[in-house]
């Protein structure tokens, strides 16, 4: 693997590489990801990744160089990694200032971004897919949070409406903790591209058949697609419509669970309860 060291912020690759740790939609531009931190490029190492991201950049700190270029010689990369993939070597004062974190543990990779456009491989939507559908869910922390509980309880698909936080900024990722590469991810979608052949499940807080009663009945179906909508407005009177079922979910004081909280207490509900169909 070519290594090359890099110690003048006026160098253009150090330009890009602090656009896409600190601008949420700068992957959109470059057609890069950047993940920063142990825990995150660990876990782009060892997953089974369905997501056809490749690794494109290795990018150390001096203080870090050691033990990273010894992990990345020791995991089976081949798969994963661009056949020019480089390690970039920055002093540890320079990664600090590109880095989004306060404390950055000297490594980062740069990923190719999966192509969505023109019927690329990242675009096309199963049809028959468990699947979690994100109606202008705005908050990245939610975001994130909400395909950790995808990956965790059998959802393998996200579908994100436009309006939703970008499925590959650094913020979600960072929350996501790696949940990116267990699922296939399609985002900036339309309500009109919602088109499944499993059901539609809408949460609606003051309306619907009571979540608890579905499990009890055993009348959650699997695989279904769930459908969690906008912090404040909720779900769209336009996915309401396409839904199957609509699922209020019991709260015993005040209506507290934000949407993230709503979303891991259904698809847990969806894994534990319902028969596989």
């Amino acid at each position: 693997m070519k290594n090359q060291i890099i110690a003048s912020r006026d160098n253009p690759q150090i330009k890009v590489l602090k656009r896409l740790a600190q601008t949420s939609s700068s992957y959109k531009v470059e057609g890069q990801v950047w993940l920063e931190g142990e825990h995150l490029c660990e876990a782009f190492l060892k997953a089974p990744s369905v997501t056809g991201a490749q690794l494109q950049k290795i990018i150390v700190s001096m203080s870090a160089k050691p033990r990273w270029m010894r992990l990345v010689e020791v995991c089976a990369l081949k798969a994963k990694t661009d056949k020019a993939c480089e390690a970039v070597v920055l002093p540890d004062n320079l990664f600090e200032y590109i880095s989004g974190l306060p404390s950055s543990g000297g490594v980062g990779f740069v990923l190719s971004l999966p192509d969505q456009t023109n019927g690329g491989p990242s675009s096309v939507i199963d049809k028959t897919a468990h699947t979690l559908v994100l109606d202008r869910v705005q908050d990245a922390g939610n975001v994130g949070s909400m395909l950790r509980s995808a990956a965790a309880f059998g959802v393998t698909q996200i579908l994100a409406l436009q309006g939703t936080a970008a499925l590959w900024s650094p913020k979600v990722l960072r929350s996501a903790m790696g949940a990116h590469f267990a699922l296939h991810l399609v985002e900036g979608l339309s309500a009109g591209d919602i088109v499944l052949d499993v059901p539609l499940l809408a949460t609606h807080v003051h309306a619907g058949a009571m979540l608890h009663e579905l499990q009890a009945a055993k009348k959650i179906p699997n695989p279904c697609a769930w459908i969690m909508g906008h912090e404040g407005q909720g779900v769209s009177q336009i996915l309401l419509d396409k839904a199957s079922v609509r699922v209020n979910i019991h709260q015993a004081g005040q209506e507290s669970l934000n949407v993230a909280a709503a979303a891991a207490v259904c698809l847990h509900a969806s894994m534990t309860y319902a028969p596989c169909l």
